[in-house]
């Protein structure tokens, strides 16, 4: 039975109600993901390396960013979740997380990098994007159409040219990374989808990035328990009242989770090869 190997870099907590009945961020990917491993044809196994490195003991946060000499030789994905805290932040652990994911980039080149959420922009970062709130200062929040160009469409192998996912930011990548980045070395970097909101839904690089803005594991208690989080923290105000009536009415539609965790499986055991197709495609049309 083919089998995988994928560290998760834990970058928050979710609410203490949802942390006791469904476990932490983590413990609530790895459930998705074998779900999805059972789906895929054939079966697989995978294991989950779990990781919390959030350093904030002010706030009772008592993490620590592992080093890369002690990450197994085994592990072939990484995944880094969605957070509270700013991407575009400078607390110590963000900037010590950032080193380590660069040092990992640049020793281990067969390994296939992954974010939700603050993930994505943290790795956009990472890559020389900027992140930043959006001008607007609108926030993105619950259930939302996401549309896919052909690369996007041939990730998530659907016949639709959109998905449905669940939001939570207000933050957003401003624009693709270069592929002339040092780190990237001339790969072509794809942007797989967009909204309304948020035009860098997704980024990927064949066999090495591919990361998402939305969530694919959140659930209705879970969007409305976000949201709680948010407006208890005040970074969801009065002016948003509109977007959380919404995403509340909205939580518990269905979304296209399953599809998104099946194509992360793919991408991470080398199974998306055939995208390179289209990629040299597009190069011979330039």
């Amino acid at each position: 039975m083919p089998s995988l190997k994928v560290l998760i870099l834990e970058t928050d907590e979710p609410h203490p109600e949802i942390h006791d009945k469904k476990g932490s961020y983590a413990e609530i990917l790895n459930k998705h993901f074998q779900k999805a491993a059972v789906a895929h044809d054939p079966p697989m196994e995978i294991e989950m390396d779990m990781h919390f490195v959030v350093d904030d003991k002010e706030n009772g946060k008592d993490g620590r960013v592992p080093k890369a000499s002690e990450m197994g030789e085994d592990i072939q994905g990484v995944l880094i979740t969605g957070s509270m805290y700013d991407a575009h932040g400078d607390e110590q652990w963000i900037l010590d997380l950032m080193e380590f994911l660069k040092e990992l980039w640049t020793t281990r080149p067969n390994l296939h990098f992954s974010g939700v959420c603050f993930g994505h922009q943290l790795l956009c970062r990472l890559l020389g994007s900027t992140v930043e709130p959006v001008p607007s200062r609108d926030w993105e929040i619950g259930h939302s159409k996401i549309d896919l160009n052909h690369i996007g469409v041939q990730l998530f192998r659907t016949s639709k040219p959109y998905i449905h996912l669940h939001q939570m930011h207000q933050d957003h990548v401003v624009s693709p990374p270069s592929s002339s980045h040092p780190l990237l070395g001339g790969k072509r970097v794809h942007v797989w989808g967009k909204s309304e909101h948020t035009a860098v839904q997704g980024i990927y690089v064949l066999n090495r990035l591919l990361t998402m803005q939305a969530h694919l594991a959140f659930d209705e208690e879970m969007v409305k328990r976000e949201i709680q989080m948010r407006q208890e923290a005040g970074s969801i105000g009065k002016k948003d009242e509109d977007e959380v009536d919404r995403a509340n009415e909205t939580a518990g539609k269905d979304h296209d989770g399953e599809v998104v965790a099946a194509a992360l499986l793919r991408y991470w055991a080398y199974e998306d090869d055939g995208i390179a197709e289209e990629e040299e495609e597009e190069r011979g049309n330039e």
